[in-house]
């Protein structure tokens, strides 16, 4: 079942990481392995998994919140949480945030194995074709549809250039948290760095006037941090 699967590891454990990633790579499975929570999003961002491995504690973005920002983005890719806590409140919050089962560290891999097995089977829905997700958002008086680069908002529509979709599609996959710079410079951009950064600032009051017949839905700015799209 596991044989040619796409698989997202996120492990901030390098010898934990690497023992996995190198057993289920002999399995014959297809694994990138993301040691923080926002390298992780990013690689999920870019890239078309079968199935998320994701551990609790992680840096800069825990595996919980990794778990509800992929579920914005899709809501059938089947997640695995590897964690040591285990607490019934914590598997609860796991299990909140969109998980598909939980295991408590330490752990067999042949468990491992059986576990993505079942999953894998257990898994009705297709994953979606297309390698980013989600296309089409609604918030207030605003509908936003990425694949076709348009902008309706308030009745007034805008035909957005593709870096300004890519842009505002991770302001609306974040609504309400922060979308931090140094992840939209990557992700749309490719690399971070000053110069990009002050053409993302161009594109945010572009992207603010595009909005801004729809007077409930602001970009604020978050100093030193990044964006947040919200609606009032």
């Amino acid at each position: 079942m596991i044989e040619g699967k796409s698989i997202l590891l996120v492990e901030d454990d390098a010898n934990l990481g690497f023992v996995i990633k190198d057993s289920l790579v002999d399995a014959s499975a297809k694994v990138m392995l993301a040691k923080d929570g926002v390298a992780g999003f990013e690689a999920f961002y870019d890239g078309k998994f079968d199935i998320c491995i994701l551990d609790v504690m992680l840096p800069k973005k825990d595996g919980f919140t990794l778990a509800k920002d992929i579920r914005k983005i899709n809501l059938d890719v089947p997640i695995l949480f590897l964690t040591a806590k285990s607490m019934v409140a914590d598997k609860v919050v796991g299990f909140g945030a969109g998980a598909d089962d939980y295991m408590t560290k330490p752990f067999a891999f042949e468990e491992l194995l059986a576990r993505i097995n079942a999953i894998l089977r257990r898994s009705t829905k297709k994953l979606v074709d297309e390698v980013k997700g989600k296309e089409l958002f609604e918030l207030a008086n605003t509908n936003f549809d990425y694949r076709n680069l348009k902008l309706t908002s308030n009745g007034s529509v805008s035909e957005l250039t593709k870096k300004e979709a890519e842009l505002l599609r991770l302001l609306f996959i974040h609504q309400n948290n922060v979308l931090e710079r140094e992840i939209a410079l990557k992700l749309v951009w490719g690399e971070n760095d000053y110069f990009l950064g002050r053409s993302m600032d161009v594109f945010i009051s572009r992207l603010r006037k595009y909005l801004s017949p729809d007077t409930s839905i602001k970009i604020e700015n978050v100093h030193g941090v990044g964006f947040r799209l919200t609606y009032v």
